[in-house]
Parts: structure tokens; sequence; C-alpha cells
């Protein structure tokens, strides 16, 4: 695969994200952009999370001196230079060569937070490098990796040993997918990486090349086979109080979308929860992410960090977000459409422009720092 090479004034004439979307759309063979856009079955909540987002109305305060804005923040602790981080997402070496590394760099340039996907292109120790040699250490955000559990503990062991010698901060342990839910363009595409890919962070520690993922069909998608053979549809909150136990790191559930459940994830050790319905991807028809943060926010309080995936597309959406009790908002699509139109150049415009808007955000609605992003910003119907 021989990347693009666009140049500085071509992604200058990308001024929003959608702009971003339509070009990676034309970029990306239809197999990888319809691998990274699909949700599950008719998919109504990738579509309501965007909706939510829509519903919600902001609530400014003028007269306020917004002459100077400071959007950084703290996300679990990790100072970084906005309340934006970046979502794990797998397979990304099908979007530019050496994506994952790609992204990284980006990362550490803009000071956030990149959350590595365990089904990773790259190894995680070459992602820490990247991202390292960007200056990462020197900007603040950092590098959290992304965990399945696997049906064999050791695997899920070695990975987690391996993210921490690597230098990743946090465990993001995904929990909203026993099995894999049915994206049907995928199916129809028989989805399958291309030869050139791996697995690298499973077949490094565990001889699994993700043959399951490289052997598509034409009735099916494989992904779903591999997680079914791999992953372990039994995980309970005993396991993550294990994982808590062995990590020597803050431990973080993805997918949570109720408060009785983020109750369970803080009594299980827990530093944060992130709301999130896996982009739409895993059970359709559910609840879009912004309607489920404030009961989550409530049922949590101040003992465990609260973030938000799904829909982020405008500053202002991180704004509400915020407004409505998340430290911090993580995209992931978006970060993909950039990597796809120009490495980490792309994924640096993406955020760049998500950056700008927030600002703008931030200064008409009368909000000179994160902490004066409060409830009364937002209006919910």
């Amino acid at each position: 695969m021989t990347p693009p090479n666009p140049s500085t004034a071509a992604l200058e004439g990308l001024i929003n994200l959608a702009d971003v979307a339509a070009a990676a759309q034309s970029a990306l063979p239809p197999m990888a952009r319809d691998y990274y856009r699909s949700g599950a079955r008719d998919e109504r909540t990738l579509d309501d999370n965007r909706a939510a987002f829509d519903r919600a109305r902001l609530r400014p305060r003028v007269m306020v001196d917004v002459s100077t804005r400071d959007p950084s923040t703290t996300a679990l602790d990790h100072p970084v230079s906005m309340p934006l981080l970046v979502a794990p997402t797998a397979f990304q070496g099908m979007a530019w060569p050496r994506g994952e590394r790609e992204t990284a760099a980006a990362c550490a340039r803009a000071g956030t937070v990149m959350v590595l996907s365990t089904l990773s292109t790259e190894p995680v120790e070459s992602v820490a490098e990247a991202w390292r040699a960007a200056g990462g250490a020197a900007r603040g955000g950092g590098l959290w990796f992304q965990l399945y559990v696997y049906r064999d503990r050791e695997v899920t062991r070695a990975l987690v040993e391996r993210a921490r010698a690597a230098g990743c901060t946090a465990l993001v342990v995904t929990v909203d997918a026993p099995v894999l839910g049915t994206r049907e363009r995928d199916v129809r595409n028989g989805f399958r990486l291309p030869d050139t890919l791996h697995i690298r962070d499973l077949l490094d520690a565990a001889g699994l090349a993700g043959e399951a993922v490289r052997r598509g069909t034409p009735d099916g998608s494989q992904l779903a086979e591999f997680v079914y053979n791999i992953l372990d549809p039994s995980l309970t909150w005993d396991d993550i109080a294990w994982l808590g136990s062995v990590a020597g790191l803050p431990v973080v559930v993805k997918g949570v979308l109720r408060g009785d459940d983020a109750v369970c994830a803080v009594e299980a050790g827990c530093a944060g929860v992130i709301v999130s319905n896996h982009g739409g991807r895993q059970l359709d028809t559910a609840i879009a992410t912004l309607d489920a943060l404030p009961e989550v926010v409530a049922a949590v309080g101040d003992r465990a960090a609260v973030l938000l995936d799904g829909g982020v597309r405008r500053g202002t959406d991180v704004l509400k977000a915020v407004a409505l009790g998340a430290q911090a908002v993580l995209v992931g699509r978006p970060v993909v459409w950039g990597l796809a139109v120009g490495g980490a150049a792309g994924v640096s415009h993406t955020l760049g422009l998500l950056r700008a808007e927030l600002d703008e955000a931030m200064a008409l609605c009368g909000c000179p720092t994160t902490a004066d992003i409060t409830r009364d910003r937002v209006w919910v119907a």
C-alpha cells in the first residue's frame, strides 16, 4: 500500500470533520472503509449517538471575560491539553502504513492520550516508542492500553505485563463484547485482514496470528469467528478485580451505559468508566451515550472518572459532554479518517479542528476554562 502524500494546503482545505470523513471514504478500499464506518444491524444506535448531541442545546453565558481560554484538564490525573482523547480503534494499518505509530505521534504532539487497541497492527512497544519520539513525555497525555479479556488468562496477563513494561499508564477493559455484534457491511464484504497485516500483540503474546480474521469468506465476517474463539464471554466483575490486582495500573472499564453497572465498576476497584456503546457497533438500538451519561455521572459521583465516546464530531459536542459531567470524551472514527487521508499529519489536523472548535465554543459560551463548563450551559429536552 503506497500512501498518498497530501500537501498541507490540501489538509487545510478540509475545514471540518465531515470534510475529513468524505476524503477518507475516497482514499480507502471498500472493505476497510466499511469496516471503520459500520454499525450493528440497522445502525440505529450509530445514528442516535450523533442525534443525541444534536438534540442537546447550549445555554451560553454572556459578559464573561474570555479574552484568554485554557481547554487543558486531566484524565485519570493525567494532564491533557484538552478534554479530548483518542479511542481504541482496531487494525489502523488498513488506513495507513504503521497506522498506530502515526496516531501515537500525532497524539503526543497534541498533548493528549491515545488508547491503543489490543487488535493493533503494530506492537505496543513500537507504538510507545513512536509516542516518546514525538515528544509525548514532555507534552502531557499518555498511552493507555485497551484490553479484551481472553479465554486464556495467561495470554491476558502477558499482554497486560507487556503494556505496562512498554510505558502504558492505564488499562482500558472493554466489557460490552461477550460476542461480536453483527455488522452487516462486514458480513457482505466477508471482512478479512490484508495478508500484509497481523494482530501483532496477540501474535507476539500467544502465537495467535489472527488467521480467523484473515480468512474472509463470501458469507460473513471472520472477525466474529475470531471473537467467538478467543474472547471470554464469561467475564464478570470478579475478573475486573483480578485484572486490577495483576495490572499495577489504573483500570478503566469501557462499555458502561447504566448507573448500576457504573457502581459495580467502582466497587470492583476501577478508576474510571467510559460511557460507550462501542460506537454503535455492538447492540443496535442501545441507548445513545450522551443520553446515558447523566445517570452514570450521578451514580459514580466523585468516586471515579467518567468519560464518554460515541458521536463526537464537533467542538460543541465536547463542551456538551463535559457540561453533562464527562471528564473528557474519546473519538475513534474521526481519527481514523484523518489517518487515512494524511497519516500522522491527518490525525493532527483532525485533532486540531476539534480543538479550535472547542476553543470557539468555550468563548461563545462564556467558559474561559474547562472548570467553567458547567451543567447550566446545556439544555436537554
